[in-house]
């Protein structure tokens, strides 16, 4: 009798087993990042290993570039649907000339996490030292460190020839050699240089007056994806925000991004706590968008500055609780 009142139990669950719906598999979102290992770009990193994309449905395939340039042309070609700080002004330029990309999130207000520095035995003691035979860095064409270089040039009258050297390793190396005079970086990358005295830095991001309240850098989305799978987007969003939040309060997130780039816990928490404040990563702060609009005009990054129209076509961020 327990032997056949077993087997009909078994026959009963292999039937309902039979007749409920698969599991969903997680969707699939390849995401581009510019400088992947800064820490305000590490959303999307932290998120996926503390299981929050996860949660929410989502698996992030995410693969570094060398700029905001790159990662613009990887969303625009479609080999990522997302991409990860970008120079606003020059996503809009990328808008404005008809290439199919949005803004699905801000990224970063200031520019606080960036900074210019030579090495220790260097001869220029600030960026007025610098003529016309020095050389300056800056990523790439578009990205955050372009902005803030032409910033230094048009608003600071800085001499110094702008190069394109990617990203802070690269540019590191670069500068250390010579073969550049003054490097650029973004935080964490070089702390550890500076605190044993390789280099000093001798100018930072919000040296450009105009520079320090706006949102510089954005999160863009491919406009084709973002009309097709928009409950995919809509997820991804929910998770991002959920994602900075832990970032900042649980010390996992310290952990897992120590391990990551090799650097002390305590220059993590220096970094993030000086140089990254969780109100620069809001998501949903958009700040002084008609100056970066003038600016990107004046710095012919747009001939135009957006219209109205424009703009709420260009910013497509899905609301908190969305």
């Amino acid at each position: 009798m327990f032997t056949r009142i077993a087997l009909r139990a078994l026959a009963l669950a292999a039937a309902m087993a039979a007749t409920m719906p698969a599991a969903r598999a997680a969707d699939t979102i390849k995401i581009a990042i510019g400088q992947i290992d800064a820490w305000a770009n590490q959303a999307p990193t932290l998120g996926m290993k503390a299981g929050i994309f996860a949660k929410h449905g989502l698996a992030l395939e995410s693969f570094g570039t060398q700029g905001a340039g790159e990662t613009i042309q990887a969303v625009i070609s479609g080999s990522a649907e997302i991409g990860i700080g970008i120079g606003t002004a020059g996503a809009m330029r990328a808008f404005a000339r008809g290439a199919p990309v949005r803004t699905i999130a801000a990224a970063y207000v200031g520019v606080g996490d960036q900074y210019w520095y030579v090495p220790a035995n260097s001869p220029l003691k600030t960026l007025a030292d610098a003529t016309e035979k020095h050389t300056m860095a800056y990523s790439t064409n578009g990205a955050t460190s372009h902005v803030v270089a032409l910033g230094f040039t048009k608003q600071l009258g800085v001499k110094a020839k702008l190069v394109s050297t990617g990203g802070p390793p690269a540019t590191y190396t670069s500068t250390m050699s010579g073969q550049i005079d003054i490097g650029w970086a973004v935080v964490p990358f070089g702390l550890a240089a500076l605190q044993e005295g390789k280099i000093r830095v001798i100018a930072r991001g919000p040296d450009v007056p105009t520079l320090r309240n706006q949102t510089i850098r954005v999160q863009i989305v491919n406009a084709d994806a973002l009309k097709a799978r928009k409950d995919v987007m809509i997820r991804f969003m929910r998770a991002y925000r959920e994602s900075l939040d832990w970032m900042y309060s649980n010390p996992l997130a310290v952990k897992y991004y120590s391990e990551t780039i090799k650097l002390p816990e305590n220059l993590v928490v220096l970094q993030r706590d000086q140089y990254n404040p969780k109100e620069a990563l809001s998501p949903d702060r958009l700040s002084d968008i008609e100056q970066v609009m003038a600016d990107a005009v004046e710095m012919k990054f747009l001939d135009a500055p957006l219209s109205k129209a424009q703009l709420a076509e260009f910013f497509q961020i899905p609301p908190p609780g969305s």
